[in-house]
């Protein structure tokens, strides 16, 4: 397959160029330039052609689209405050009815788990907007640890065992102490069975995390709880992403000393709670413009999905660079999942997931005509 003429936004260079795309088995061969015009061919003159975009924060597929309330809530356990042990991909519905709605608005890659009911609550994991299972959609089984912090532990949990975000964070460091004795006994005992730690599939599950394999996902929107989530990393030496981080703005430069990328969103929705009294469409990009790796999010179906782009549309709004902007639902999102090497930008052995627009995609009147998914199109105009 040749996508031939298009104008091209590859995510990695800020300036576009008109050439051909060349795909085969799934994969981008090549960008820019002639590809020759021995294969099937798409003539795109006049589209511009952009990655596949990509949501770092999403409960897609857990929290199903339709029914009356929690008729599909599989995406939070109510019942314990820390489940690490639990996995997302066990709750990952492919037939989900928002999986084409994604599609239909360019979201072709996804992170998506647990919700922030509990202090752990499992791991995410990155699938395609595509597939009947779980297994034909995922990329990555896991890609982070979910935490939280603030309100939401507290509320679920108040009349269990939580009511203060001292509690949310004494809960947490405990089950990483636990975790990290099992952890150095397990390996003193080597392959010696009766010396090991009886098994714990809870402290198993943060060995991965321990081992900074995968970060924590911590779900943060105020101040303090930001920087708690980041004490408590630099405490056990963990790699951590700041999900939500709605007052990220107002601790700017903390946040670009701790180095930790920010997944900001979802920002189309009501300030439902104390915790985003601060909520603005100017954090993404002042958060970009200190140099701090920014993915904007929807957390669907808070946003339902497809708005992702319509997302960024209204940080550029708010005053953030187009270019980050774009940047920040293709390239940078899929760092911070760790799949950057499968999708997030348009370059040559990558995923061939595209999206073809008649204008920038950023902009509410603009019209999504194709998307493909590893090469195989899956939207085009009816």
């Amino acid at each position: 397959m040749i996508i031939k003429n298009a104008i091209i936004h590859d995510a990695v260079h800020e300036e576009a160029c008109r050439g051909d795309i060349l795909i085969e088995n799934g994969k981008i061969v090549s960008v820019g330039g002639s590809a020759g015009a021995d294969q099937e061919i798409l003539d795109a003159a006049g589209l511009h052609a952009y990655p596949g975009f990509v949501d770092a924060h999403s409960h897609i597929g857990l929290d199903g689209y339709g029914g009356p309330t929690g008729s599909t809530f599989d995406y939070n356990e109510m019942n314990d405050i820390c489940c690490p042990q639990l996995r997302g991909m066990d709750s990952y519905y492919a037939m989900d009815a928002a999986i084409p709605m994604a599609l239909e608005g360019g979201v072709t890659t996804v992170a998506t788990g647990p919700g922030s009911a509990n202090v752990l609550g499992g791991t995410f994991l990155a699938v395609k907007m595509t597939g009947k299972t779980v297994e034909e959609a995922m990329i990555r089984p896991a890609v982070a640890m979910k935490c939280a912090f603030g309100e939401n532990p507290k509320r679920c949990y108040k009349e269990k065992c939580d009511s203060a975000r001292m509690t949310t964070a004494a809960k947490l460091r405990q089950m990483l102490f636990e975790a990290r004795d099992y952890m150095l006994r397990k390996e003193a005992a080597g392959d010696d069975i009766m010396k090991q730690p009886k098994f714990d599939m809870k402290m198993e599950a943060l060995i991965p995390v321990l081992k900074r394999e995968i970060p924590l996902k911590a779900h943060a929107h105020r101040c303090d709880d930001i920087m708690t989530a980041i004490r408590i990393a630099k405490e056990f030496d963990l790699k951590i992403t700041i999900e939500h981080c709605t007052e990220g703005h107002l601790i700017v430069d903390e946040l670009k000393a701790a180095g930790v990328p920010a997944a900001v969103g979802p920002t189309l929705s009501n300030a439902s709670k104390l915790e985003l009294l601060n909520k603005s469409w100017t954090t993404p990009g002042i958060l970009a413009s200190a140099g701090i790796p920014v993915s904007i999010i929807t957390d669907a179906p808070v946003i339902p999905q497809q708005y992702l782009p319509l997302c960024a549309g209204l940080a550029v709004k708010a005053g953030m660079d187009p270019f980050q902007a774009l940047q920040a639902i293709t390239i940078n999102p899929a760092r911070h999942i760790g799949v950057e090497d499968r999708v997030g930008s348009l370059e040559a052995g990558k995923d061939a997931d595209i999206v073809l627009a008649d204008g920038d995609p950023l902009i509410s009147d603009t019209v999504i005509k194709y998307v493909f998914v590893n090469g195989k199109l899956l939207v085009k105009p009816v």
